[in-house]
């Protein structure tokens, strides 16, 4: 039947929007990182830096650095490798946390929660993410780093790009939406349309095969 394929290839947009939902939930995205936190209340300093060969193993170790505003050279107070986390300055000692990749060697996500931010948080960050890539015939070391200045403020405030970012974000999510229910009501007509003309076909042979039914049948009756 003629709509078979056609069916086929309408519903082709559809379903590759539908399979590709579930698997972005498992993607790697690098987004820059906050720098505004309050005090007294947690903050995630983030530091993403991802794979670009995922079949590729890997392991990676992150550590962390920190400069306050009145130092000149920066400290090391954190790192994180083989799923362990050690604290190694007492400014931070029971206030940091893991908020980085689970259960996994292969790190992507190197991100630390503070507990309780005060202004003497105020400073320079640095997240350095070396990553080994195991080939079969030989190991790829990288590095990577990443700078945040932290700025500790009594109050929250939004600026102008946070709250344009958000009405993008939102408008983005609509106007995708808007435009699979306009897929799939075009697909729905074009579906039925095909299914209309499929049936008209059908009308069209049963009738011819009735008709030469009848005409053979009214030869034969002439004939005796």
């Amino acid at each position: 039947m003629p709509a078979g394929p056609e069916l086929l290839l309408l519903l082709l947009p559809v379903a590759s929007l539908v399979l590709q939902a579930p698997l972005s939930r498992g993607a790697c995205v690098e987004l820059d990182p906050d720098t505004e936190a309050v005090v007294n209340e947690g903050f995630k300093l983030s530091c993403i830096f991802c794979k670009m060969r995922g079949e590729v193993p890997a392991v990676a170790s992150v550590n962390w650095f920190f400069r306050a505003w009145d130092e000149t050279e920066f400290s090391h107070f954190y790192s994180y490798e083989d799923k362990r986390a050690q604290v190694v300055d007492p400014r931070f000692e029971d206030r940091l946390g893991w908020n980085g990749s689970k259960n996994t060697n292969d790190l992507q996500d190197g991100s630390i929660y503070i507990l309780n931010v005060t202004f003497n948080d105020t400073g320079t960050y640095q997240c350095i993410f070396s990553r080994i890539l195991i080939y079969s015939n030989y190991n790829f070391q990288t590095t990577s780093n990443r700078t945040i200045m932290l700025n500790v403020v009594p109050k929250r405030t939004r600026g102008l790009a946070s709250i344009l970012s958000e009405v993008m974000m939102y408008v983005s999510i609509i106007g995708l939406q808007l435009w699979l229910v306009v897929e799939m009501i075009y697909c729905y007509r074009k579906i039925a349309a095909a299914g209309e003309e499929a049936l008209r076909e059908s009308a069209a042979e049963y009738l011819a095969i009735a008709s030469e039914s009848k005409d053979n049948c009214a030869g034969v009756q002439v004939a005796e």
